[in-house]
């Protein structure tokens, strides 16, 4: 059966001598591991966390938190991992809508309870670790009277975890993502990144986000958990020498931040055999730069969306590889090609937008029958994302449905004029999105970070983007800015660009 309760079930009694948690506080088996989780299950009920209720973390990325979302899964109770980047009254919003019992809180995140609209929930947190001054109870001290409780038997349609989308376009939805979501997902990864016992897999990405699910997923075959708590690049690589985690995932940010301070080389990388990428497809200079610095590395991008746990595609290393060799770089602006188990289509009435269907598409979300009823047609889940197939079968992403700018009545996709755009050695991120215009109804503009020292200016980058794309595709108008505004969940934010533009 795919649930991740019988996963962990298989991972005790097949690997219960292997590691499962190596952190900088010690390591922990799958059996030590999963004697925790059990009486973690054991204090939920306790604290009338039911099957199929549902319980709040906030946390950074941790052992513990590794945990709690197992402990949820072995008890049939529902993990909602909170963006910690939110405000109050965010956070207040999605504990409510989720309706959570109980909610484990890390000691940094306890003052966010102090003022309302939080204060009336301080009553329900468990403080995640040790006692402290908070007088709070504590999962540490919990643990240590708390029997171990049998395992729920759930299945497969019982939902799992609940995580909320960034909402960069209003209020945060609540995607329910099942059993059997998480663990196919986890088995189409694993397949396709040939995940073995032995992987120890680098939590980087945050847990609150969907990119890191699959990281609970895969390992279920006998593998490793280690977890990055802050990044930095100091950190990442540090991390990477002394706890030797093998495949992981990482935004292209993360990466570029990496080799712009650091030289990787100088730090013991040999564990690490697989780093996938996601949010983008990376610039062909950036990737050259990342395979130079870390030669035995396979590098790999991945696209997807909460709602489908998280994956629909990957581009594999080798492909990278032999695009860099070759010089044929044009597959790297795609998206890669359609994990097994998938159906893949596009919208009927437009032939544009990119629909899909397959045991990791999320049956749902919660309590949003608007959103469900545009979201789904027909059993084919709507990505809002416009895309092509090419002959191959690799896809690439022209843009979100909603960012497409019209102008002169040609459309105009922001990641062809982004993938231009980063072409430049001297670009770090860019933005294209469309200004109202009165004589061409909107203007391409762009929003652009450049390296420290850069002269790169506006007739510049038209210059340059003049090599590559039409010239209806060209901005019209580029702004320099240190940083691009984004959401918690590190999406860039358009409309916030919009609007600081719309008078410029």
């Amino acid at each position: 059966m795919l649930t991740m309760t019988s996963s962990l079930q298989r991972a005790a009694m097949q690997f219960s001598h292997k590691p499962a948690i190596i952190d900088q506080e010690g390591r922990w088996t799958w059996g030590e591991h999963l004697d925790r989780v059990s009486k973690l299950a054991h204090i939920l009920r306790g604290l009338g966390v039911d099957r199929g209720g549902r319980f709040g973390i906030l946390s950074r990325n941790t052992y513990r938190q590794i945990e709690l979302l197992h402990a949820g899964y072995w008890s049939g109770s529902i993990p909602v991992p909170v963006n910690v980047r939110l405000a109050p009254k965010e956070i207040a919003y999605i504990v409510e809508n989720a309706e959570c019992d109980t909610l484990f809180v890390e000691p940094i995140f306890l003052e966010l309870f102090d003022v309302d609209p939080l204060l009336d929930w301080k009553h329900k947190i468990v403080v995640i670790g040790d006692a402290d001054a908070s007088g709070l109870p504590a999962s540490e001290q919990l643990i240590l009277h708390a029997d171990p409780a049998e395992p729920v038997e759930t299945q497969e349609d019982d939902d799992a975890i609940l995580l909320y989308t960034g909402g960069t376009t209003g209020r945060s939805k609540g995607v329910r993502l099942t059993h059997c979501n998480i663990v196919s997902n986890g088995l189409q990864v694993g397949l396709e990144l040939s995940i073995k016992s032995d992987d120890i897999y680098f939590h980087v990405a945050p847990m609150f986000h969907s990119a890191d699910l699959l990281g609970t997923a895969v390992t279920l075959m006998g593998g490793a958990h280690v977890a990055l708590p802050m990044f930095s690049p100091e950190n990442y690589l540090k991390a990477i020498e002394t706890l030797r985690p093998t495949v992981g995932m990482v935004a292209p940010t993360m990466l570029i931040m990496m080799l712009q301070e650091f030289d990787p080389r100088e730090f013991d990388t040999s564990s690490m055999r697989t780093i996938l990428y996601g949010s983008a497809p990376m610039a062909v200079e950036w990737v050259k730069k990342t395979l130079e610095a870390l030669p035995d590395v396979n590098l790999v991008q991945g696209y997807g969306l909460t709602e489908t746990s998280p994956l629909l595609t990957i581009l594999n290393g080798k492909t990278h590889r032999e695009a860099i060799a070759t010089g044929n770089t044009d597959v790297l602006k795609s998206a890669g090609k359609v994990l097994a188990g998938l159906d893949i289509k596009f919208d009927d009435a437009t032939g544009q937008e990119v629909m899909v269907r397959g045991p990791n598409v999320t049956p749902g979300y919660l309590k949003s029958d608007e959103a469900n009823a545009s979201a789904f047609e027909d059993g084919w889940f709507r990505t809002g994302d416009i895309g092509r197939l090419d002959s191959e079968g690799h896809l690439y992403l022209l843009d979100r449905k909603k960012d497409m700018i019209i102008s002169g009545g040609e459309n105009v996709y922001s990641s062809e004029v982004e993938a231009a755009l980063y072409q430049h050695p001297d670009v770090i991120e860019a933005a294209v999105f469309g200004l109202p215009d009165s004589t061409y109804g909107e203007t391409v503009s762009a929003a652009l970070v450049i390296v420290e020292g850069s002269v790169l200016d506006a007739d510049a980058a038209i210059a340059h983007c003049r090599k590559s794309i039409g010239g209806y595709k060209i901005p019209r108008r580029i702004f320099f800015l240190d940083e691009l505004p984004k959401s918690a969940v590190n999406k860039i934010l358009k409309t916030e660009l919009r609007k600081m533009f719309a008078d410029a």
